[in-house]
């Protein structure tokens, strides 16, 4: 009955973030705001990883709580003393809480490479209401989500709530960055990825890892002996299966930008063990001439009208 309960209580954290975020919201377009949202779950968790680390080290007392060696050790991103939570919060009820958050930001992508221009830094935009954004700071100050649970579970997990959330908000056009998670669940249950390389050339954010890990996670295996592999094409989507994958703790080779997967294969000499993806369907306006000859095409070459028979060679050509 108590475990019911603290189900519930995670289940209407969740809840209440996209509460409190869709007020935030006002006058900005749904694909804008996400990153907003977002990247605050994402700052909230990587300051939570930190902290828990820094008060292990401050305990052990031998000085090194602000070596960046023992965070990095551990896949920790290291957060600069002014760039923590306790700062963000401090500033939650001051005109100035937008521009915190944008410069802890700039600051956390300094200090790590794998987040470099990963981060949003639209938080000290006019149209976006400071008072309502220091309610959301607020939000997630007060709820203590340690005493729920693994923080990065709870936080991986209403970053999946409000990805499914937008995909409603946004209806048709949600496709390009989300896959409603029961398609991917089942997906992954057919291909049973238990170890070895999972790939997918058109990863939107992140889902068909997320659910791969999960996987191998119910059927009580470790998630190291998975390794994961991606490429997404559009800019902002790529940004957020880069967030999506780190609150997961999953380390993923998502290439080191976006990138047409015909156009410019970044995992062009790998092989994979499985392949998981849900491609765009259909896709007219793909370039097909200007590939007639790729090395990928062993089965025929795909019609320009169409490139469903160009994703699936693409696999066959990588598996």
């Amino acid at each position: 009955m108590a475990k019911k309960k603290d189900n519930t209580a995670e289940i209407g954290f969740e809840e209440q973030i996209w509460s409190a975020a869709d007020k935030l919201r006002g006058n900005i377009d749904a694909s804008e705001y996400k990153n907003v949202v977002l990247g605050l779950i994402f700052l909230k968790y990587i300051s939570d990883k930190f902290d828990q680390k820094y008060q292990e080290l401050v305990e052990e007392g031998e000085g090194f709580d602000e070596d960046r060696d023992e965070y990095a050790s551990e896949n920790i991103f290291f957060v600069p003393e002014s760039a923590r939570w306790k700062t963000i919060a401090a500033a939650a009820h001051t005109p100035e809480i937008g521009k915190a958050i944008d410069e802890a930001m700039r600051q956390i992508e300094a200090e790590n490479n794998k987040l470099k221009g990963i981060l949003p830094k639209n938080f000290a935009r006019q149209e976006l209401d400071k008072r309502r954004l220091g309610e959301v700071v607020d939000l997630f100050t007060n709820v203590k989500m340690a005493e729920k649970g693994d923080s990065r579970d709870i936080l991986g997990r209403t970053y999946e709530y409000c990805l499914a959330k937008f995909a409603e908000a946004e209806g048709k056009n949600a496709g390009e960055f989300y896959t409603p998670a029961c398609v991917v669940k089942t997906l992954v249950e057919v291909i049973e990825p238990y170890h070895g390389r999972v790939y997918d050339p058109c990863c939107g954010s992140g889902g068909m890892f997320v659910q791969s890990a999960d996987f191998v996670k119910r059927h009580q295996g470790n998630i190291n002996d998975i390794s994961v592999y991606g490429q997404e094409s559009n800019p902002t989507t790529w940004k957020m299966a880069t967030m999506n994958l780190a609150i997961r703790g999953i380390d993923a080779d998502l290439g080191d930008h976006n990138a047409d997967t015909f156009f410019e294969d970044l995992h062009k000499t790998e092989k994979f063990d499985f392949i998981l993806a849900n491609p765009p369907f259909n896709l007219k306006d793909w370039g097909g001439k200007k590939l007639e000859n790729d090395v990928r095409w062993q089965y025929g070459t795909p019609p320009e009208g169409n490139a469903n028979f160009a994703w699936v060679q693409h696999m066959i050509h990588h598996l």
